[in-house]
């Protein structure tokens, strides 16, 4: 199957005001492990265009939302729509397919080159298969995002001699070489250092402004890794959500300091955001 295989959009998915479904619809979600609740009630709503920000301490459930997102998992109860079909009622390989996934901790199983490495995105695969060939047009559209997240002088270099920052930015081009409408990053920044950071940061505020209608959503608990686009945010705080919305309603210093349980105090300059004990 391929996602022109996809059936259209279920007829009971929440639909926006203009008749579009969200990108994504979690309604009333709670998941239970080993018979532990650890996500209570979850509502969160993300249209075509919008670029989320999933904020919270370790263990607030950050990274699971993201796997309900992306179909990696399903709910106790309620319900997960992801791009209008909902979650048990649709191949979950298919629509997968359609979403791409940023994690720094992506395996490259041999040493490819970077461009090999972006191509593995539209196989869904650690490795090249064999006798796969990608057609010219894909082949074009890999190099165009090599270039875009500045790594077009390197698209030739083998993955294991490349830096972290690198491999991060080269992955951002990997998430988006199958034109996804859903792009899910999960702590995207996790080692790299200051300047690999803010160069990931603008690679990733570049691809958006190219990419309009491509949906975001990031988790991260570093209030310093937001990229200027950030356009929402929700804030988690043991398995729930504290505030969602606009960005500049919900990232205060008093929601950040009730999701954190700690007083802190938010700044935004010139875009971006800082975190500073009150």
């Amino acid at each position: 199957m391929t996602t022109t295989d996809l059936a259209p959009a279920s007829q009971d998915a929440p639909g926006s005001a203009d008749g579009r479904p969200p990108v994504l619809e979690l309604a009333g979600v709670t998941l239970r492990r080993a018979g532990k609740e650890i996500l209570h009630g979850i509502d969160l709503r993300v249209e075509a265009g919008e670029h989320w920000a999933v904020l919270g301490p370790n263990g607030a459930g950050k990274s699971t939302v993201l796997s309900l997102c992306g179909a990696n998992q399903h709910p106790t109860t309620g319900t997960v729509h992801v791009l209008g079909h909902r979650l048990g009622r649709i191949e979950l390989q298919a629509l997968r397919r359609m979403i791409g996934h940023v994690d720094p901790r992506h395996r490259v199983a041999s040493p490819l080159t970077v461009e090999q490495v972006v191509l593995t995105g539209l196989t869904g695969s650690a490795d090249l298969p064999r006798r796969w060939e990608p057609t010219p047009d894909q082949a074009e559209h890999a190099r165009e995002l090599i270039a875009s997240v500045g790594m077009g002088d390197r698209a030739g270099l083998r993955w294991p001699t490349l830096s972290q920052g690198e491999r991060g930015r080269a992955l951002i081009a990997r998430a988006l070489v199958g034109r996804p409408q859903l792009l899910l990053l999960d702590e995207p920044t996790t080692g790299l250092d200051l300047a690999a950071r803010e160069r990931f940061l603008t690679a990733l505020d570049g691809v958006v402004a190219e990419q309009p209608t491509t949906s975001t959503l990031l988790v991260t608990h570093h209030l310093e890794e937001l990229p200027s686009t950030t356009s929402h945010a929700a804030l988690l705080r043991d398995g729930a959500i504290v505030a969602a919305g606009p960005v500049d309603e919900v990232l205060t210093s008093a929601g950040v300091s009730e999701a954190f349980a700690h007083p802190i105090r938010v700044e935004r300059t010139h875009g971006r955001w800082h975190a500073s004990g009150a």
